[in-house]
């Protein structure tokens, strides 16, 4: 990306004003030449402080963030070169399950610790427990392939209806209701979710609760309850699924929404259906309120807004850690590592890569309980 258009981006989505004061001061999500580590601004020299950090930092969990954690990684890893990070990604399930075990340093997850996640934590953080840091934001993409429909609109009922099994045919009344002018074709739904416990999957079932409860009679969680549909592993699966499959949809983060897939717009009540996009899901985002106590700063996301171009089907993701009681070896590295990505430099990189930064009043606190880890 040329720098010239880096700026021009910059100053666009910088004049960006909503409530909460969320500025996005890099590339927009309609810019896919980025992708998985493809950040293209490296941060400034010395702006990285590594202080005594060294070693290998094991992590899990979040496959949504997985994208925004490769291009954190490619940065910090040129200014701290003694310091290997590896993220696995295998789902947030995954994720607080090996935190809770002591096995990884930090944890991704989509959904803040359960209130026995954070009993069991306090096995693995000496004095101290699990706490939620809020980092990434970003649009849950609903994703289809269905030959010849280039633009397609649903809303939370249909979507509840399509997922549960209820609505199996693209040509299907309800459909064809919200979109008239479109040519739906008598296809088979294929409707694809995680295998995986997933924190993407209870975010994407809580914003059906929210918004059509009547037509998705479940209590959410990260495991997948609704019955029918087809099922793969990951974010990545997902994605993968419906790029082969004529007659697919899916959910998964905005950045695998990639090599020219085709997205939902949402009908969420407003005057227009709205864009899954960086801009739009920032919005929503901006009406998060921090409800964690202490140093946790878990969040409450308004999944239900009809606020004009705000996109309400959300994530965010924490990086779960211990408060006090990391472990000795890694608490250096993992101290540099979550300062770097919450930092000014670390949260553009979120822009570039189909992520939403999280409001500058939410990410001030969590630099302040990052730097108070021990």
């Amino acid at each position: 990306m040329k720098l010239q258009r880096m700026n021009r981006r910059a100053l666009a989505l910088g004049a960006l004003a909503v409530s909460g004061a969320l500025a996005l001061t890099a590339c927009g999500s309609d810019d896919t030449s980025t992708g998985s580590g493809g950040s293209s601004a490296a941060a400034k020299p010395g702006s990285i402080k590594c202080d005594d950090a060294k070693g290998q930092l094991l992590a899990d969990g979040s496959s949504a963030q997985k994208n925004a954690i490769d291009a954190w990684v490619k940065q910090f890893a040129v200014a701290c070169q003694g310091v290997q990070i590896n993220y696995k990604g295998g789902g947030s399930g995954a994720g607080v399950t090996a935190f809770t075990q002591g096995r990884v340093a930090f944890a991704g997850s989509d959904s803040a610790l359960k209130p026995e996640e954070v009993t069991a934590s306090k096995k693995v953080c000496s004095g101290g427990q699990g706490i939620n840091l809020p980092m990434v934001g970003g649009p849950i993409a609903v994703g289809y392939n269905v030959n010849g429909v280039d633009n397609l609109v649903l809303d939370a009922s249909t979507l509840a209806k399509i997922f549960n099994n209820e609505i199996t045919n693209w040509n299907d009344p309800a459909i064809k209701k919200l979109n008239p002018d479109a040519k739906l074709p008598d296809l088979k739904i294929q409707a694809f979710h995680r295998s995986d416990d997933s924190g993407t999957t209870d975010n994407f079932t809580k914003y059906l609760m929210a918004t059509a409860k009547k037509d998705w009679p479940y209590d959410g969680g990260k495991t997948w309850q609704a019955k029918g549909g087809q099922s793969a592993s990951g974010s990545s699966g997902l994605a993968q699924q419906v790029k082969q499959t004529n007659g697919a949809i899916s959910y998964f983060e905005l950045s695998y929404a990639k090599d020219g897939m085709k997205t939902v717009d949402l009908d969420t009540g407003a005057a227009q259906p709205v864009k899954a996009s960086v801009e739009n899901a920032t919005k929503a985002i901006s009406e998060a309120k921090v409800v964690g106590t202490g140093k946790d700063l878990a969040l409450e996301l308004n999944y239900g807004t009809k606020a004009e171009g705000a996109y309400p089907m959300v994530l965010v993701t924490y990086e779960i850690v211990c408060d006090k009681g990391n472990k000795s070896d890694t608490l250096p590295a993992t101290k540099a590592f979550l300062r770097y990505i919450a930092s000014e430099e670390g949260q553009k990189v979120l822009a570039e890569n189909d992520y939403a930064p999280i409001p500058a009043d939410i990410i001030s606190q969590v630099r302040t309980t990052v730097d108070g880890l021990s």
